[in-house]
């Protein structure tokens, strides 16, 4: 009854002390997109992406990450290398809105409570995204891009990153990661029946990606946490 007693005791205290590690930032960049318009460069940014992020550290080698990003999203055919593409000469520009709850995974222990040496190393996201976007149609008669409504969709992130303890209580952070969207009218492509006679152009059969490559820099605190099993 006694050891059940501390085994109790213990997990209590170690429940209170991870919940006691996290971190709080920023996030900038740049955005670009990849689609029907413009160019199909995976990690070309050329327009500005800003936000804020926050994680629960869970353990050395993961922490729940939650985040929500401002971007804008522009392309022009005439950027491209693809002649055609060039020729018809579309372009928008837009701005969305992203919200996005994963997984952090380092390739290596990053215990930032580890007093010997300040760790540093690789790391995966992914989860699940939410984004209010621009939604563009294609004007038959002006040959032209145009905006028509705002939308919300669905994402996966897909995110490759390095990350490091600068002092002892910022890490500073650079990644790249890309986004599968279910949607495929970032840039009009694929408007539907209704705006502007739902003219359709390009690869309809492929859905809408975009690219967020940025810094971090995030501010921990909390208590040093006993690390359990998840």
């Amino acid at each position: 009854m006694k050891y059940f007693t501390v085994l109790i005791f213990a997990l209590l205290f170690c429940a209170n002390g991870i919940g006691q590690t996290y971190e709080i930032g920023l996030y900038a960049g740049g955005s670009n997109f990849i689609g029907d318009v413009g160019k199909s460069n995976y990690i070309d940014p050329n327009a500005l992406v800003l936000g804020g992020i926050a994680k629960w550290n869970r353990s050395p080698r993961h922490a729940f990450r939650a985040s929500i990003l401002y971007a804008n999203l522009q392309a022009s055919d005439l950027d491209s290398d693809d002649l055609r593409r060039q020729d018809r000469s579309y372009q928008f520009s837009g701005s969305l809105i992203e919200g996005s709850l994963g997984i952090e995974y380092t390739f290596w222990d990053f215990d930032m409570h580890a007093s010997f040496n300040r760790p540093a190393s690789p790391y995966l996201y992914t989860g699940l995204t939410g984004f209010y976007h621009d939604s563009f149609a294609l004007d038959a008669v002006e040959n032209d891009l145009v905006k028509t409504d705002r939308e919300f969709d669905l994402a996966i992130p897909m995110v490759l990153g390095f990350k490091a303890q600068v002092s002892s209580s910022f890490v500073l952070a650079v990644e790249v990661g890309a986004r599968y969207t279910f949607a495929d009218n970032l840039d009009g492509s694929f408007p539907g029946d209704e705006a502007y006679g739902g003219v359709s152009f390009g690869n309809i059969n492929n859905n809408d990606w975009y690219m967020f490559s940025g810094l971090t820099i995030t501010y921990t605190f909390g208590r040093q946490p006993c690390y359990c099993g998840f």
